[in-house]
């Protein structure tokens, strides 16, 4: 049966060498007795070929050179260098003749002339297996040729069965040889709205985004879900509860990409007033359902402005300030310090800056308290209690300087909201009262 596999070439001079072995590829290094040797002898001078070996774009003899004369052109000497494609036949399905026609063929239908390539078939194992080693550098326009799973079954493996089939060769099938019925299948589903493991994907994204407000608190939720997330690759992928692969973000469609999905999750689609719909944030709900009635006022009445004007907290404004929207990608720094400012009942910077020396005082103290112990007695476990508290003790500092920071920068972007939003407001009262006008000269005339 057929079988091939592609392997990304980083030495591409041994690559081309051991597929140019002679030893390998002629019927006389080859012959398995006596007798092939004497009819391979007498046959030499004969039309019958002696290495089955050919080029695509470059001549045998000087493959690499002409391989390496197109990447210095282009600028293009590093990462990979070339593609090592085996092309295998079940022993004694075909003759070395017609393996090695399949081969050239099969490179020229997926290579199209691009890259330079040489086409091998080695006789010295038990079954005849051709070998092909292109240029990952194309000649005309010097792309790189990419290749993954995709481009295997769609491409590679695809034009391969199909010229086995044509020469009457029998074909490896496997699941994924069966992909294309498998995409049409799943397509057919979706059009008559049967449920698909995708669909179910889909829904449960698209039901996050609607109770998130940044980024970092929609993945938060999608684990919270059970899924399984994978964030330090090119490409996010998340594996849904119950299944053994993960999947592409991507693949889900253009609408659940990491990029439109941090769009649809900053600017939400709704035909109410946005905001109304999401809940609030788990730590700040409870801070705020503790006392519904109260009043706040200084930094806790900024910081809860500030987050009913980018939609935090409930009945957000149908327009939303570019002065505020600006600053809304910072959500998850600002629901923390509002949190912490609650959560302390903070009034003002005066309270805030007491805080941070008090927490910078206490920083001090234990640092000297651990240099002490590490020359001591440097197993203690004081020392790890030390650390822990340090690290919790610098949060609070941190957060206090940041407030201190931010809640001047968040007083100056809500004036210019509001600096923004005032002849709007204006205009809008002038065009009602007209049309209150226009009305009572109505009734009057009536």
């Amino acid at each position: 049966m057929a079988y091939t596999s592609v392997i990304p070439v980083h030495r591409l001079k041994a690559s081309v060498e051991y597929v140019l072995d002679e030893k390998k590829t002629s019927r006389g290094q080859n012959a398995k007795s006596l007798e092939e040797a004497v009819d391979y002898a007498l046959n030499r001078a004969k039309t019958e070929q002696d290495l089955f070996e050919s080029a695509i774009a470059c001549t045998c003899a000087t493959a690499f050179e002409d391989m390496c004369q197109i990447k210095e052109m282009w600028h293009k000497t590093g990462g990979v260098q070339g593609f090592h494609l085996v092309q295998s036949f079940a022993a004694g399905e075909v003759t070395p003749e017609l393996a090695h026609r399949i081969g050239v063929e099969f490179a020229g239908q997926l290579l199209q002339g691009r890259y330079q390539a040489v086409v091998s078939t080695h006789l010295n194992t038990g079954h005849i297996h051709n070998h092909i080693v292109w240029n990952s550098v194309a000649i005309q326009d010097g792309k790189k040729y990419r290749s993954n799973a995709r481009s295997y079954y769609t491409e590679v493996r695809a034009k391969s069965d199909a010229l086995c089939r044509q020469y009457g060769l029998s074909v490896i099938e496997t699941p994924e040889s069966e992909q294309g019925k498998r995409q049409y299948a799943k397509w057919q589903a979706e059009q008559e709205n049967r449920p698909t493991w995708r669909a179910a994907i889909r829904q449960d994204i698209d039901e996050v985004i609607n109770e998130v407000f940044t980024w970092n608190q929609f993945l938060r939720a999608l684990e919270n879900r059970g899924y399984v997330l994978r964030l330090n690759r090119k490409y996010i992928t998340l594996q849904p509860p119950g299944k053994e692969r993960p999947v592409r973000f991507k693949t889900l469609g253009k609408d659940y990409t990491s990029s439109a999905i941090r769009r649809r999750i900053l600017y939400p689609e709704r035909n109410s007033p946005a905001g109304n719909e999401r809940p609030l944030p788990s730590a700040l709900r409870t801070l705020l359902s503790e006392r519904p009635a109260r009043k706040v006022t200084g930094l806790q009445k900024l910081y809860v402005i500030y987050l009913f004007q980018v939609g935090v907290l409930p009945t957000k404004p149908v327009y939303m300030s570019y002065a505020v929207r600006e600053d809304i990608r910072k959500l998850d720094q600002r629901i923390a310090q509002v949190e912490f400012i609650l959560k302390n009942e903070i009034q003002d910077r005066g309270q805030l800056n007491e805080m941070r020396c008090a927490a910078e005082g206490e920083i001090d103290r234990l640092l000297k308290e651990r240099r002490g112990l590490y020359r001591r007695d440097p197993d203690s476990p004081r020392i790890q209690e030390i650390t822990a508290r340090l690290k919790e003790i610098r949060r609070t500092a941190k957060l206090c300087r940041d407030i201190e920071e931010h809640s001047l920068a968040i007083e100056q972007r809500l004036e210019e909201a509001r600096k923004e939003r005032e002849p709007r407001e204006a205009e809008e009262r002038e065009t009602r009262s007209e049309q209150e006008q226009k009305e009572n000269t109505k009734e009057i005339s009536k």
